[in-house]
């Protein structure tokens, strides 16, 4: 539609040319930026506004770190490098996990809290059935928000009983399990999870995990999230630890029966312990069957049936509240990214996103305002924490599928794009600001690319 332009003309539409198609005729918004763009562009060109950004070669040292011996050396545009070779002992193994920290980007600058830990540095707990490790802000102090577990089952065994403080969000990594779970009118709960798939329970909502072997005759793994940075797994409300710490005579008065009845419940919590493989789901729910029926809200949501939306260069799924009614407190974004592909330049405006990287290698530089940014890699098992606001990318720095979740401490899902934003402002806005052609910034995509 073409619009009459009653806006105050600016220096862009002060040739005779462009101030004639204005004042005599009425002409479309395409066409102002067009002559705009005739106009702006050289005269921006021509007159910066401060000292231009470096070209440095700022690419990541990944692969050459596998290849080479690392080193502290970075190259300048100019100038040679910057740095040198290390001379004294080198872990190895370790600066090649880590290239952008032995050899940061020139963008780098500033003080940046670290921002990545791997399920490979904490501590495991060993159990006759599995295992389980965690990150907390004990291991991670920028992230205050949330904590996380992986925990591994053999077949049949149980992630006992249990409930605790903070709201669990779960996604299947391997294998399968059996969920339970009860609600505070009676209602119950159970269901079988997959690979791809998810479980939520609020906080205070008993439960337990099981294995099962008809996907992989070895069990289950998964990562569980925790919407409170401080939380431990070690700190959960556990029914044998409850039970082996109530008197007996309490116990045989509110189950009514004799004392005996408790001789041999454990000592000590069990927490995983190995059992038989659980019969079919539809005799589990007829056995547990309620005189109050099941939750109105499902704690499970199968996210791997829901296919992923296609994009430029990779694909997304997203589930938050508005599509798992009970998860009120995390939202979740399941991100995959092609080879050569990046997650573009975006923030999120007040929560903060735990990630954890599920297949490949992987890029991000935090932007903490204020001249600081920090640049990290990881690899499948890290974990990455971005707090509110930060700008950030996630890059494919590796030849295959990067997978990862985003995971964030509320009920819905935002992000904000810097290309829409920039697409969405008046062209000649942006390009005072960056001294971009105005064609360019004109042809910026005004709909939110996600993966490029």
């Amino acid at each position: 539609m073409r619009i009459l332009l009653s806006v105050v003309l600016t220096a862009a539409f002060t040739t005779p040319r462009s101030l004639a198609a204005v004042m005599e005729k009425r002409i479309t918004y395409a066409e102002a930026s067009a002559i705009a763009a005739s106009n702006i562009a050289p005269a921006l060109a021509a007159t910066p506004t401060g000292a231009y950004a470096s070209d440095d070669p700022n690419d990541s040292y990944y692969d050459l770190f596998q290849e080479e011996t690392p080193e502290a050396v970075r190259t300048r545009v100019g100038l040679g490098p910057l740095g040198a070779d290390i001379l004294g002992p080198q872990n190895i193994p370790m600066e090649e996990q880590y290239p952008d920290l032995l050899a940061p980007p020139s963008t780098d600058a500033g003080t940046v809290l670290n921002s990545k830990w791997s399920f490979s540095q904490s501590h495991n707990r060993l159990q006759s059935g599995g295992w389980a490790r965690q990150q907390t802000e004990t291991d991670m102090p920028i992230a205050t928000t949330m904590a996380g577990v992986n925990m591994r089952l053999t077949a049949g065994s149980i992630r006992e009983m249990h409930w605790h403080t903070a709201a669990e969000w779960s996604y299947m990594l391997a294998g399968s399990a059996r969920i339970t779970a009860i609600n505070a009118d009676g209602r119950n709960y159970i269901q079988d999870i997959y690979p791809g798939d998810l479980w939520y329970f609020p906080a205070g909502i008993p439960h337990s995990i099981q294995a099962l072997n008809d996907t992989n005759p070895e069990g289950c793994e998964f990562l569980l999230v925790f919407d409170n940075g401080a939380f431990s797994e070690d700190s959960t409300f556990m029914l044998s630890d409850w039970l082996a710490h109530t008197p007996k005579e309490v116990l045989a008065k509110n189950f009514h029966t004799d004392i005996s009845m408790f001789n041999h419940i454990p000592e000590n919590a069990l927490y995983i312990f190995p059992a038989p493989v659980p019969p079919s789901i539809e005799v589990d729910c007829e056995l547990a069957d309620g005189p109050t029926g099941t939750t109105p809200s499902p704690y499970a949501f199968h996210l791997s049936q829901i296919p992923g939306t296609p994009l430029e260069g990779g694909s997304v799924k997203v589930v938050d509240s508005r599509t798992f009614t009970v998860s009120t407190t995390i939202s979740a974004a399941e991100v995959t990214v092609n080879a050569g592909g990046l997650r573009e330049l975006h923030w999120h405006p007040t929560q903060p996103e735990w990630t954890f990287f599920i297949e490949g290698e992987a890029r991000i530089t935090s932007f903490a305002s204020s001249a600081s940014a920090r640049t990290f890699t990881y690899q499948a098992g890290d974990i990455a924490y971005i707090p509110p606001s930060y700008g950030h990318y996630v890059e494919n720095i590796g030849n295959s599928t990067l997978k990862f979740l985003e995971i964030f401490n509320s009920p819905y899902y935002q992000d904000i794009s810097l290309t829409q934003w920039l697409a969405l402002t008046p062209p000649e806005m942006v390009s005072a600001h960056l001294q971009l052609p105005i064609d360019f910034v004109m042809s910026l995509n005004k709909t939110k690319a996600v993966v490029v």
